[in-house]
């Protein structure tokens, strides 16, 4: 397959978990965009999957499923592959966030988190590898988060009021949890011509950022919120053919928020 600057996923198959969300419409439509056929899933079948996406080529399904659940997670696998032939391309966008102080965090929140950003990753990462090892081929793309590597953006010893409206410690550690197993699966399936790759945003202008607080917007060296396109740009990126050389990788996209 030629890695063209357009229709570079041609041919390609790919399931996005969260696609009803910023981030993961912005991938669905880039991807579209770039000939891929979508496997498009969330809580709730995804609307998108019939307004707004624009496809030249590449056909497209929108299903509904809670990644939580192991039998809801293979339903998405096996319907993809029965609908396409294939999968090559996993997306796991699919996430929840969480806000307040480690105080005040309460045990049903804490597994709520839990479930949707890492277990949930893990399982979809767990049922296409089987798929992605017998055709010798893949591309799975993990949606990590600057809050995962750097312990958080509030700065309680300045405003312990920012604590209430930026990611908390559930949020970070779940992130966190997916940047590692990014690099575990990138290690154990380089061999099958599969790559592991995440992507972590900092703050991505959308409906949970509107109460991000100014004084930490104040702190982002390119002077503004990210946006959901730019991190669907770099999902692309990843999951292209010509990005073999790629994996184990948790690639920064924070307006310089941080760097590692």
């Amino acid at each position: 397959m030629t890695d063209l600057a357009e229709g570079c996923l041609a041919g390609r198959v790919a399931l996005i978990t969260g696609a009803s969300g910023g981030i993961g419409g912005a991938v669905a439509r880039v991807f579209a965009k770039q000939g891929a056929s979508l496997s498009l899933a969330d809580l709730a079948a995804p609307e998108i999957a019939s307004a707004r996406i624009a496809r030249p080529s590449g056909r497209l399904i929108a299903l509904a499923a809670d990644i939580t659940k192991a039998s809801d997670v293979e339903m998405l696998v096996e319907r993809t592959i029965s609908e396409f032939g294939r999968l090559d391309i996993l997306v796991n966008g699919a996430g929840v966030v969480s806000f307040g102080s480690a105080e005040t965090l309460s045990e049903a929140e804490w597994d709520r988190v839990l479930a949707v950003n890492l277990k949930g990753t893990f399982l979809t990462c767990q049922a296409v590898v089987p798929h992605m090892r017998r055709a010798g081929y893949g591309r799975i793309v993990n949606l990590g988060s600057v809050v995962g590597k750097n312990g958080g953006n509030a700065r309680a010893w300045v405003d312990r009021r920012e604590q209430s409206k930026a990611g908390n410690i559930a949020y970070g550690v779940s992130k966190a949890g997916v940047h590692a197993m990014t690099v575990f699966l990138a290690r154990e399936l380089a061999a099958d011509g599969i790559t592991v790759n995440a992507v972590a945003p900092g703050p991505i202008a959308s409906d949970m950022t509107t109460s991000f607080p100014a004084s930490l917007k104040a702190l982002i060296p390119v002077g503004r919120l990210g946006e959901a396109s730019e991190v669907a740009e770099a999902v692309l990126f990843l999951a292209k053919e010509s990005s073999a050389f790629i994996t184990a990788e948790v690639l920064d996209i924070n307006g310089g928020i941080w760097g590692d």
